[in-house]
């Protein structure tokens, strides 16, 4: 449990490695080209909430797939986790095959879940961890399914652009979890976008306003062991572990914007933020902020407002609407509700009848008929942009500088710790202060 979790320099350096014997015809891990009808085998990395969800969805994407191997920081994690699949999965036992050998706990249970025979990974630990793990299952030649965001900082970013081309070069999915860019409703709707349905883009407004619940509040640092035990175990509310909540969380409302705009990233960004509701700093709740706005700016003159906090007992809405020179759309994010008015061919988004749309199942069920078919999904292109534009953001409001394309993405904001072990000396960083910290 003790081991070190291998700096970013020596994970390039080991990676080159990787790369040079593939080169020279040295097979790597994984049968990454022979699926089309093989049983694929799937390695679970992060086993969370979130991540088993994801898991869950990818059993039921594929007939012919089972969960092989488990890994994870914290055993309990792995228990819980493999507990409610197990449940979910009764009448289907042959889905799940996790002998005791294949429970990889540590900071090196991902490359240990990589070694252990999987075609596919599912990659939902906490964001800091992306851009490594990443890497190391493109280096594999393993078939990746990650969450949102990729990275918390521009390194990160950087670094998973570098395996977005990888795997490209292998022919392996790359599929992330923005998951309204998986919902019939949303492709339909920007679809119209694109196509004119509104006219020339003007401005585009969302929001992510939601309650203050506590996450994790079984965990605080009196039953946790060491300052890296007690951030993993509440690592929402830690900078460098989630990016804080606009890169972790709002960034599907950002995504949102992103793709309005066809995916082209914008010129620069300029915002504020702070922490009103959030806690004593440095305690329980870490150093990250309560609330955050945003106003992107577009070459082309388009301006994007985003707007996000998280405060209890207050209003809550999670919508979007687009300004159009010949209409306005409206949607709202966990409703069947998109609608274009204020246009000549006014329109409202109708569910087909006896139909489900769920994008969380969608992404996974495209992407393994992406591998099947030979054919495997990538999607990195689009989703590095989505989590740098959420990183601008965040880096404009901590610092209070405009804060542009080029310099986030060529940032030296390196926010993960050197040489991480359990018991690395772990400070809490202040809360960031406008005006005072500086832009790297």
């Amino acid at each position: 449990m003790n081991q070190p979790l291998p700096s970013r320099r020596d994970f390039i350096k080991a990676s080159s490695v990787l790369a040079a014997a593939s080169a020279v015809g040295i097979p790597t891990i994984g049968r990454a080209a022979d699926l089309a009808k093989a049983k694929i085998k799937i390695g679970f990395i992060g086993c969370g909430g979130r991540g088993t969800g994801a898991a869950s969805q990818a059993l039921q994407a594929d007939s012919n797939v089972e969960l092989w191997a488990l890994g994870d920081v914290f055993r309990d994690k792995i228990d819980t986790s493999l507990q409610s699949l197990s449940a979910q999965f009764k009448d289907k036992p042959d889905k799940i095959n996790v002998a005791e050998e294949r429970k990889f706990v540590g900071l090196d249970a991902y490359q240990k879940v990589l070694d252990s025979g999987v075609d596919v990974v599912i990659l939902t630990t906490t964001p800091a961890f992306r851009p490594l793990h990443i890497k190391a299952a493109v280096e594999a030649g393993k078939h990746i399914f990650c969450e949102k965001p990729m990275a918390v900082d521009g390194p990160g970013v950087r670094s998973v652009i570098e395996s977005v081309k990888k795997a490209k070069e292998k022919n392996l999915a790359l599929v992330d979890g923005f998951v309204w860019r998986w919902t019939k409703a949303n492709r339909e709707v920007y679809e119209k976008i694109h196509n004119g349905a509104i006219g020339d883009i003007l401005a585009i407004y969302s929001s992510y306003y939601t309650g203050a619940v506590d996450r994790y509040p079984k965990w605080n640092k009196q039953n946790t062991k060491t300052d890296l035990e007690w951030q993993l175990r509440r690592w929402y509310y830690f900078t460098w572990l989630s990016g804080d909540h606009v890169v972790e969380q709002a960034v599907h409302s950002i995504d949102k914007m992103l793709w309005t705009m066809k995916d082209e990233a914008p010129a620069s960004v300029v915002a504020t933020g702070g922490r009103q509701a959030r806690g004593e700093a440095g305690g329980d709740y870490g150093n990250i902020y309560d609330h955050f706005t945003a106003e992107y700016r577009w070459e082309n003159g388009t301006k994007g407002y985003h707007f996000t906090r998280q405060f209890g007992r207050c209003y809550n809405a999670n919508t979007d609407e687009v300004f159009g020179t010949k209409g306005v759309y409206q949607g709202e994010s966990g409703s069947k509700r998109h609608v274009i008015v204020r246009s000549e061919n006014p329109w409202r988004y109708a569910t087909p009848a006896g139909t489900q749309d769920n994008g969380y199942q969608t992404e996974h069920d495209e992407m393994y008929a992406s591998i099947r078919s030979g054919r495997p999904i990538n999607t990195g292109d689009r989703f590095t942009k989505s989590t740098l534009m959420a990183i601008m953001a965040r880096m404009s409001a901590y610092t209070g500088k405009e804060v542009s394309w080029e310099q986030a993405l060529n940032s030296k904001e390196d926010l993960f710790p050197k040489d991480l072990k359990w018991d690395t000396s772990l400070p809490v960083t202040p809360v960031a202060v406008p005006g005072v910290n500086e832009l790297t």
